[in-house]
């Protein structure tokens, strides 16, 4: 043995073919799996085990991977996960997933091929929504690191160079992002040293998108106030309702008025593979900067986040470092400057461009458009369910791919006003997940607690919705048999 190497490099070999086998046979039988299922406690007890001193083979560390993981994921490769807003991943991405770890690079600099990979991916991001070909870009964890990113780019556009060695110095910024903005936004501003209390919520109109009246309402009181607007955050497709904000005018608003203009398109951005949905995205090529995944639609496997910056100086300028022990050369390994690590916070990164690269590839734009468009057409095959069934009723218009519905009615009919439809619809879900049927999740919309379905995984299909919905009306039906 030569370090960690093993003595019988065939033993391993067998190894990884039975686990290639085992993992691609796993994706073949998708459908005859649960979605999810509970861990039992004596399971999760192994897990909690402490640190192991001794080693022991690696046959029987898979055997135990096999028993205590593989089971109970989360369950977002099923075709009837609509829980969350996770991509359900592809084989060619898994594989892709092994050569980088075989790999094993460091992206955070040098003269490496990987980094070029990346490159040309984020060239192909802002390709897709037409922003500049030379606008720069890192690969991240997801967009809530993106998303910080373009905080901190705008805060050095707005505060100048000063902001990396004083900090904000007192400056009032004030920045703004719609009522229906995802969690990670007021995150960003308090990461970035801003608080959350910087960020200004901005109400949204009857379609869940963000009121632009409202908005320049309040970045004229602001200014008045004496406090420093710098920045409008927009959102192409909401964590809830997938609502897109109506990126054209507030590109205009944000020119008019200076203002840095970034779009969290997380998982909305891609819908612009589409010849049929990209003009709700209509603006979205005017960003400064925009954030999304391409481990949501793109189905490419976790993690895979993206940021993209249309002015690559300001990013440069906002984290890069002179440092002598990563001292960039015209020549050598050390070449290849300006390097990832000066585009962002991490210098240790690894491959995620690779699992991106050959999912692009492999499957090409226009066939990602396409899968992005049968996504929708099941949210509007789910949409036609709910309205034809007496029991449901649609909460949220139906903008890409999420729905937004209730139980409200049993039988055709309301059962006691003493019920809390709230709770029922909240002991529904739970229900359908312990079931295994399927995985959605819950929201509140307008005061009442939804049932929220996102179909972002490209294996579901019409029969998928349908078992959903019946299994729902089945258990709505027992549990209402109890209500009072």
């Amino acid at each position: 043995m030569s370090g960690l190497d093993p003595e019988d490099w065939n033993g391993l070999r067998a190894l990884g073919h039975r686990m290639l086998d085992d993992m691609i046979d796993r994706l073949v039988h998708l459908r005859e799996q649960p979605v999810w299922q509970h861990m039992p406690d004596a399971l999760r007890a192994e897990l909690r085990a402490p640190l192991p001193e001794a080693g022991m083979p690696a046959e029987a560390v898979y055997e135990d991977f096999q028993r205590l993981v593989a089971p109970y994921s989360v369950g977002n490769t099923h075709p009837r996960f609509m829980g969350w807003v996770h991509g359900g991943g592809t084989g060619i991405g898994m594989l892709a997933d092994l050569l980088a770890g075989g790999l094993n690079a460091n992206l955070g600099g040098r003269d490496h091929a990987p980094i070029e990979v990346e490159r040309q991916v984020v060239r192909w991001a802002a390709e897709m929504v037409g922003m500049p070909s030379d606008s720069s870009g890192l690969l991240v964890t997801g967009s809530s690191m993106a998303n910080l990113i373009a905080v901190l780019v705008a805060r050095r556009h707005a505060a100048g160079p000063e902001v990396r060695t004083h900090g904000v110095d007192g400056a009032r910024l004030v920045g703004y992002a719609a009522a229906s903005a995802h969690g990670c936004i007021p995150r960003a501003f308090d990461i970035a040293g801003l608080g959350t209390g910087a960020l200004h919520t901005i109400p949204c109109d009857g379609n869940q998108r963000m009121d632009v009246d409202a908005l320049r309402q309040a970045v004229a009181r602001d200014r008045d106030a004496g406090e420093l607007p710098f920045l409008v955050v927009a959102t192409a497709g909401t964590v809830d309702t997938g609502a897109i904000d109506d990126l054209s005018a507030l590109a205009d608003f944000c020119a008019a008025e200076k203002l840095w203009f970034h779009v969290d398109g997380a998982f909305g951005a891609l819908a612009a593979l589409s010849p049929r949905l990209r003009q709700g995205l209509a603006g979205i090529e005017r960003a400064d900067s925009l954030a999304f995944d391409f481990h949501k639609w793109a189905q490419v496997p976790y993690d895979a986040g993206c940021i993209v910056v249309r002015d690559p100086a300001l990013q440069a300028q906002t984290f890069a470092q002179s440092l002598a022990y990563l001292t960039r050369e015209d020549r050598g390994t050390a070449g290849n400057a300006p390097w990832p690590a000066d585009l962002g916070p991490d210098l240790s990164r690894g491959f995620r461009a690779l699992k991106v690269w050959m999912t692009l590839r492999t499957y090409g734009s226009a066939e990602i458009g396409r899968m992005v468009e049968r996504c929708c057409a099941m949210a509007a095959h789910l949409e036609a369910r709910i309205h034809a069934e007496p029991e449901l009723e649609l909460l949220a218009p139906v903008t890409l791919n999420i729905v937004c519905f209730r139980v409200r009615h049993l039988n055709g009919a309301e059962v006691a006003e003493s019920v809390d439809w709230d709770r029922f619809n909240s002991e529904l879900v739970k229900d359908l997940q312990e079931s295994g049927i399927a995985v959605p999740s819950t929201t509140m919309i307008g005061g009442h607690r939804a049932i929220r379905a996102a179909i972002v995984n490209h294996r579901t299909e019409t029969g998928d919705i349908d078992m959903m919905v019946d299994a729902l009306l089945r258990l709505a039906a027992a549990r209402g048999a109890c209500a009072p």
